[in-house]
């Protein structure tokens, strides 16, 4: 069974950084676009940075500036750099493929929480 596993959150202070990773055990060669999503308490889970097969990243504008999304293909990793962060980016944090033909079984996600 293909498996995504996120880590690298925590809890940090407004304008502190932390970078998440996210393991796949399917080939992300395989994968057209792969994205970073986050749920927060009470709200649907949004997606807020995807990146392609060739590399091409989107952002949506609340994490633009201040989030970095790439990969290492080699090694199935997708990473999410956060800079600046907010309290509103408090949220679990998911990664998976954006199309919902390769669209892998949702992993446990990784808790970021930005409080003072």
């Amino acid at each position: 069974q293909v498996q995504l596993a996120e880590s690298g959150g925590g809890l940090v202070q407004p304008g502190e950084s932390l970078r998440l990773s996210c393991v796949s055990s399917h080939s992300l060669f395989r994968i057209n676009t792969m994205g970073w999503y986050r749920q927060a308490p009470g709200k649907s889970r949004e997606l807020i940075a995807t990146i392609s097969v060739r590399g091409s990243t989107t952002y949506v504008d609340s994490v633009k500036g201040r989030f970095t999304i790439s990969k290492d293909s080699a090694k199935n990793t997708v990473y999410l750099q956060m800079n600046s962060l907010k309290p509103e980016d408090t949220a679990v944090y998911f990664c998976n493929a954006v199309a919902h033909y390769q669209r892998m079984s949702w992993g446990q996600g990784t808790q970021v929480t930005v409080s003072s």
